[in-house]
């Protein structure tokens, strides 16, 4: 267990509420205190300015979060910077993949760009714990500031088994910062990923954290630094998953919300009921903008704190030139990140790619499909294209074409259902996926906006929730509403298919948990019950036993299964057609 510490580190933080008093321990001059909050948020791997998986430039990137923080401390002096990160900073570009689990006796990148860039504190993130706990404990135990998660307890002690808070002290002003991680962990996570934790609801934490942090510390400043977005009505594994904006609102005391997760900017000045403000902040994902605070606090000449004024906005980061000082010093590290990359998987006598898989069965997915199939030995398998827009190209397969092939560090499992329970499966896969329409000139597709253009194309929902089958012959009817889409015509054989019958089924860890609410909301299956359900887990990644399979194979060829399609076809085909080119422009790919 990581040993619980507090941390008092030289800093300072942020604030909201536009007037108030409270009195300070220490005397103090009268002043006037001016101080930079900048919170990083989802940076899932892009430390450099580069994409190891397409081998493209890349917008954001820590490279460029060091050019903006250097230039703002020499502008305002580096004592009146507080440098933030809020977490999911372990998973996603293989940079981080390599230091999780290939180069496991380096210091970890995390930890040195850090310790490099002069951050002040962290929180863990949802996609942090995925890594495992060899992964994150290590991370945790390098890392030079503290990293927080106040709602994780250890269940042997009963205890928080990260710090629920620090204290960054700074020009006389003492800034608390408290960090809460989404509680949804083990609706996505096998167990053994967080085994001897639990996780406490956000807003329950948050009362008692601020409440514990005003008697024992008495700050002049409060920030909630939370790994959980703002859709309250989320409901993932029975708890809220996006608690963030209901702390603002709801519970006193903290003067700035910093927070991320769901990858969407915000930024907003709450009025809370009792009239005070708190602003909210996101700035997305992969180091593409940060959140940017400006605090000013001032005490009269006994030292007590009698204003504080708060702006906040969001600041765009993608353009300024990457640090080269900063790349210089972290040379050795893309160089090993390269060589892993590099490194030759097979052939593909083809080009894969998910475009095709909004609209039909894909040769990218037939290739998840048929090799999860094997890999777990099952009858029928689940899957969706995880990566929105993704291909691997005719020629040598290296192994940056897994991180494309398959984005998230899931296991694979082999889980029982039955007949019945999978036709549910899919209906709810499908009633999130697509309309009801009625002519060709409908979209499709289920949009966010009911009226989508090209620069505004947003699905309605996450693209990896979007499951197809294999290993069954059906169709889906977008004439018909959710839950009378799917006719399960065989299985893929041509033997019956019986909704009666327990089926072998290969499906990843995530939806195996409960991920996406296809096994709970869909096929009606208890979230207590699912691992019962369990038959068969791999031990590492799918990632892993894909590029295993495929080194085994040496040479994959473009195929698709056509074991599904949507109907009728007169409405069906024509809207796909449509809706592709309003998604990617060039539309589907011909291969067929």
């Amino acid at each position: 267990m990581i040993k619980l510490l507090k941390y008092m580190l030289a800093g300072c933080a942020v604030s909201a509420a536009a007037s108030m008093t409270l009195s300070c321990t220490s005397p103090r001059a009268a002043k006037t205190v001016d101080l930079k909050v900048i919170q990083t948020t989802d940076v899932h791997g892009n430390f450099f300015p580069y994409n190891f998986i397409t081998r493209t430039p890349w917008e954001g990137s820590m490279a460029r979060v060091a050019t903006f923080v250097d230039s703002l401390r020499n502008e305002v002096g580096k004592e009146n910077v507080i440098l933030l990160d809020n977490g999911d900073i372990l998973q996603g570009q293989p940079a981080a993949y390599y230091y999780n689990y290939i180069d496991t006796t380096s210091p970890h990148i995390v930890d040195e760009i850090y310790r490099y860039l002069g951050y002040d504190a962290a929180t863990i993130g949802n996609h942090d714990v995925e890594t495992g706990h060899a992964v994150y404990d290590r991370w945790i135990s390098q890392s030079p500031v503290p990293v927080l998660g106040g709602n994780i307890i250890a269940t042997e002690t009963n205890t928080p088994y990260l710090p629920p808070y620090t204290i960054i002290e700074r020009n006389g002003v003492k800034v608390a910062v408290i960090g809460l991680l989404t509680p949804s962990i083990p609706a996505w996570l096998p167990e053994n990923l967080w085994s001897g934790l639990k996780f406490e609801p956000m807003v329950e934490s948050a009362r008692r954290i601020v409440k514990e942090v005003k008697e024992k510390e008495n700050p002049d400043v409060i920030i909630g630094q939370f790994h959980s977005g703002r859709d309250s009505t989320t409901i993932t594994g029975g708890v809220m998953e996006n608690a963030s904006l209901v702390i603002a609102n709801e519970v006193d005391g903290f003067d700035i919300i910093l927070y991320g997760h769901d990858h969407q900017l915000y930024l907003e000045e709450i009025t809370r009921p009792d009239g005070s403000k708190v602003w909210v902040c996101n700035p997305a994902h992969n180091a593409i903008a940060v959140s940017e605070v400006d605090i000013k606090v001032s005490f009269d000449d006994s030292g007590n704190l009698v204003d504080k004024k708060i702006e906040a906005k969001i600041t765009p980061i993608a353009d300024l030139t990457p640090s080269q000082a900063y790349l210089d010093k972290f040379a050795p590290q893309y160089e090993a990140v390269t060589e892993f990359v590099d490194r030759e998987i097979g052939t593909a006598q083809g080009t894969f790619t998910s475009r095709d898989a909004y609209f039909g069965p894909s040769s990218f997915m037939t290739l998840v499909h048929d090799l999860q199939l094997e890999i777990a030995d099952a009858e029928i398998s689940f899957a969706a294209p995880l990566s929105f827009d993704a291909s691997i190209n005719e020629g040598t397969i290296r192994m940056n074409d897994m991180f494309n092939l398959y984005k998230y560090e899931n296991l694979l499992y082999a889980m029982e259902l039955s007949g019945r329970e999978i036709k549910d499966y899919l209906e709810e896969s499908y009633g999130i996926w697509t309309n009801q329409i009625t002519s060709p000139d409908q979209h499709m597709l289920l949009f966010a906006d009911q009226n989508p253009t090209p620069d505004s194309n947003r699905l309605k929902n996450p693209s990896y929730n979007f499951d197809s089958a294999a290993g069954i012959i059906y169709t889906v009817d977008v004439t018909k509403p959710k839950g009378s889409k799917v006719n399960i015509i065989s299985m893929q054989d041509g033997s019956p298919f019986d909704p009666d019958r327990k089926y072998r089924v290969a499906i990843n860890s995530y939806r195996g948990n409960g991920g996406g609410n296809l096994l709970t909301r869909g096929a009606g299956i208890e979230l207590s019950e699912l691992p019962s359900r369990i038959l068969f887990s791999t031990d590492k990644d799918l990632r892993y036993y894909l590029m295993e399979a495929i080194e085994k194979k040496k040479t994959i060829a473009p195929r698709k299964a056509d074991n599904w399609k949507f109907i009728p076809e007169n409405i069906a085909r024509p809207a796909a057609v449509a809706d592709s080119i309003l998604l990617f422009s060039g539309g589907m790919s011909r291969q067929k």
